[in-house]
């Protein structure tokens, strides 16, 4: 359970850095100043979109062999290494921050750019690999507020001051090291 809890909260904390939905953090911070609803904002939408993803990885789990889930696994936790290293750029959000104050617009904001994003993936991988559901989203959600908070808090400061491309690379060897022992359970599996 704990290591659920733990291993979800660190590899979401990770692919997190330099992703798109941190480059939003920054730019709601920057507009509203608001910290406070910014981060319930985030805090709700990831619990919403997380827990979406996590019941999609469960389901996946019932459908699949343990043999080919881990080969699944195996090949996602590789495609996610690979888009980790690809820095993410800010598409524009439209005018959601305009029409609405700072908790929902981050909320709709957020909840929106998570969708297929490799948060959201490794969610999904993560919910297929572990059994404790709950643990894996609470899990993302921290990470995602681990990896999100401080640069609302700190705005430019701190985003500007990431060693970005050692972060990414730290995030995708830790994908890979999952990749790896994704496989290495499958062939444990079939011998």
């Amino acid at each position: 359970m704990w290591e659920t809890l733990f291993v979800s909260t660190g590899i979401v904390a990770l692919a997190e850095i330099g992703d798109k939905t941190q480059l939003l953090a920054l730019l709601l911070a920057a507009r509203y100043r608001q910290p406070v609803p910014i981060i319930l904002g985030i805090l709700v939408a990831t619990l919403a979109n997380h827990a979406l993803a996590a019941a999609v990885g469960h389901q996946l789990s019932l459908l699949f062999a343990e043999t080919t889930l881990l080969w699944i696994l195996a090949v996602s936790f590789l495609l996610v290494a690979a888009w980790t290293l690809v820095p993410d750029s800010l598409d524009d959000e439209g005018n959601i921050a305009s029409k609405y104050g700072p908790f929902i617009a981050t909320l709709i904001a957020f909840f929106i750019a998570e969708m297929g994003d490799k948060t959201q993936v490794a969610t999904v991988m993560l919910a297929a690999q572990f059994d404790y559901f709950w643990w894996v989203v609470c899990g993302t959600t921290v990470g995602m507020l681990l990896a999100n908070a401080p640069v609302v808090l700190v705005g430019n400061f701190a985003a500007e001051r990431l060693p970005l491309k050692l972060i990414r690379g730290v995030a995708a060897a830790s994908f890979l090291v999952f990749a790896v022992y994704c496989v290495w359970q499958a062939l444990q599996i079939a011998n």
